[in-house]
């Protein structure tokens, strides 16, 4: 194993993956620190238009094709019986010319793909082992691993998640906060055709979002109060099915569960800065939130994107302090935003406070009855800045 690089990317997940190809794809030599995961995966990923082009362009996406289905109707259905209830909104990819707004995918096959790329890409050395340290020095970065290597790179990417290593030996702080939720993972088949329609149940304990995989099964995300947890897990799988089908009001017959559930507890954070030297965090490690809205992943893209970009336009990682201070500019719009959005819809939801049920419900009836404000909402959540150019395409072209 050599021991310098021109980057280092920090975190084996799909960010991780995606900006060790990315950084490749410049030219540079890339070190990989990618320690296997501590649990499999078992979530899904809503993937939307623009996430599946880049997918494309690092020539992966005909083999996670046959494993993904995509989302042309988002639906929001109130579940709640509170004094002000909110109609249906129906959000349509068509009414924004799009065949479809993404693809959900099953994270497993999706990393697995990644992997392969990567493992096949002559500029990338993985390093299976973990971070223990960082050391940032005017003309480089020196990462020690815990098996008792060291590399250096002239810059890092940290996508090593909310207790990103890296992030915290470069002593980037964070902001963070808890909900009183927690996820409920898990994939099911269903007696009806889903027709390519994602339908998120509003309830007072956050969303019960159904999406579609291929055939007749879906995934599932369900927001639960921490306290629920064990007794849902605890359910026997006949009873589980039952408990499903009558919160979705059957609208697809008959479920099936064919997984066991994953909990995953719900929280935010975001770092005070993106970047920091020579290391850029991207992802998890410099923003997250609840999984609401399709946001997460596709915002951790724009970030290693923008990352490449910025050393790119730099000169070359040898000039990473220039790129960070462009990166650290340029991102923090687009992800504060997200962040604070995705903040007040979860909180808004989970809120007693009858002026701000009042607040949310209206804003639904908005989006419903009119039609110019649907296709703004539409074009802004899918793409930031949506009249120029795609985040994604400058990267691609270097």
């Amino acid at each position: 194993m050599q021991d310098r690089y021109d980057v280092a990317v920090v975190g084996g997940g799909l960010a991780g993956t995606v900006a060790a190809l990315l950084a490749s794809a410049q030219g540079w030599n890339v070190a990989f620190i990618a320690p296997p995961p501590p649990r499999q995966d078992g979530r899904t990923t809503a993937l939307l238009s623009e996430s599946v082009d880049l997918l494309k362009r690092l020539g992966v996406w005909d083999e996670v094709l046959p494993s993904s289905a995509p989302l042309r109707t988002m639906r929001i259905l109130d579940g709640t019986n509170r004094l002000f209830r909110a109609p249906p909104v129906q959000f349509h990819s068509s009414e924004i010319g799009l065949d479809a707004f993404g693809y959900n995918i099953p994270n497993k096959p999706l990393l697995d793909a990644l992997h392969h790329k990567a493992s096949g890409t002559p500029g990338i050395v993985r390093i299976e082992a973990a971070l223990s340290g960082a050391l940032q020095e005017d003309e480089s970065v020196s990462l020690r691993m815990d098996d008792g290597s060291c590399i250096t790179a002239l810059a890092c990417i940290a996508a090593d998640g909310r207790n990103s290593a890296l992030r915290e030996a470069v002593g980037i702080k964070v902001r963070s906060w808890t909900y009183p939720q927690s996820a409920l993972v898990m994939n099911f088949s269903h007696q009806f055709g889903h027709g390519d329609v994602s339908t998120e149940f509003h309830t007072e304990e956050g969303p019960f979002t159904q999406v579609p995989l291929p055939g007749n099964r879906s995934s599932l995300v369900w927001a639960v109060k921490p306290g629920d947890v064990d007794a849902i897990l605890g359910l026997s799988r006949d009873r589980l099915n039952i408990e499903i089908e009558t919160r979705m009001r059957s609208i697809l017959g008959k479920v099936e569960v064919d997984n066991d559930p994953q909990a995953w507890p719900l929280s935010s954070l975001i770092a005070d800065q993106f970047g920091v030297g020579r290391a850029m965090l991207v992802g998890e490690a410099g923003h997250a939130f609840p999984p609401i809205g399709a946001q997460g992943l596709n915002l951790g893209l724009r970030d290693i994107n923008q990352a490449i970009d910025s050393l790119r336009e730099a000169s070359g990682p040898e000039h990473a302090p220039l790129a960070v201070s462009r990166y650290n500019r340029k991102r923090r719009l687009d992800i504060t935003s997200r962040t604070a959005g995705v903040d007040l819809l979860n909180r808004a939801l989970l809120s007693d406070f009858l002026p701000m049920q009042a607040l949310r419900a209206g804003g639904l009836a908005a989006l419903s009855a009119l039609p110019p404000l649907r296709m703004l909402a539409m074009r802004e959540g899918m793409t930031p800045g949506w009249r120029g150019k795609s985040p994604f395409r400058s990267a691609q072209s270097g």
